[in-house]
This record gives structure tokens, sequence and C-alpha cells, in this order.
């Protein structure tokens, strides 16, 4: 159950499919970044082992990343007359992940898991960007450096599963 994207009239060069169009990329983005820092939490919490100080610490570096970025992404939905939807119904609604497992978590397990949603959400944010980019100059900035972090972010989990 997707929520009604609600776009305003009130950009001044931008059509209302133009804006349509970004805001559901927009909102996509959103939703995956959302979801990652809800999964971080998740894993944040339940993750034992080895390593698991690390692992720990680097997933709250990981999550004000996401939140931070999610941020961004929803103020340039505002600012292009689109209301962005952060709401738990609609994050849980519209979630493309596999959710964690409940429970305790071996390290090993998080990272591997952590990594493959990282390179889901890179291989739809990629997309997001590629569409963007025939419409708005600006949210197609702001999506190519969500992509170029969590890129980064991808490449320092990843390196973990081959220690």
């Amino acid at each position: 159950m997707t929520a009604e994207l609600i776009v305003q009239d009130v950009h001044p060069t931008l059509r209302h499919e133009e804006r349509q169009a970004l805001g559901t990329d927009l909102q996509g983005m959103l939703v995956d970044l959302t979801d990652l820092a809800l999964i971080g939490k998740q894993l944040h919490w339940n993750i034992q082992g080895p390593h698991f100080r690390s692992l720990h610490l680097q997933l709250d570096e990981l999550i004000d990343v996401w939140r931070e970025l999610g941020d961004r992404v929803a103020e340039r939905a505002v600012a292009l007359g689109v209301a962005p939807d952060g709401r738990a119904q609609t994050i849980a609604a519209d979630s493309e992940f596999s959710p964690p497992p409940a429970g305790p978590l071996p390290t090993g397990d998080a990272v591997a898991y952590l990594a493959q949603r990282l390179v889901e959400v890179i291989t739809r944010a990629r997309t997001r960007m590629e569409q963007t980019a025939e419409y708005d100059d600006v949210t197609n900035d702001l999506l190519i450096e969500v992509v170029g972090q969590l890129e980064q972010q991808h490449w320092m989990v990843r390196v973990q599963l081959h220690g």
C-alpha cells in the first residue's frame, strides 16, 4: 500500500508532471534511507560476537548518515512542493527489504545482511539518480551524493566479510 503522493503547484520552473516524477523518486529514496536507519538500530541492539564493539559503533555512524541523508531528501521534496511521507506505516508498507532476523544476531551474519541491503538500496538509488537527471539537476546532484555515500559505506561494510 503506497501512500498517495501529494504535489502542490508551488514551483516556479518545473511542471507538475516533472515534480511528481521527482517526488516519486525522492519518496522512494526517503523510504529506503529511513528503513536502513531502522534496520541499523535493530542490528545495533542485537549483534553479538567477535568485533561487537567496533560494529556496534560503526552502525551508529551509518545510522546518523542515513538519517541526515533522509532529512535532506525529504527537504528537497518539500522544496519541490511534494509532501514527503516518513510515517512508520508508510515505511513498513513501502519497504522493499527483507527484515533482519529477530533476536540475537552474530556479527558476521549482521555484516552480510547489511552488505546485501546496501547493494539493494544502491541499485535503486542509481536508477532514481538516472531518472532525476532528466528533470532537475539539483535533485540529481543530491541523489549523486546519496549514491556516493552509500557506495563508500558498502565498501566499509563489505571488507569486513573478508577478514
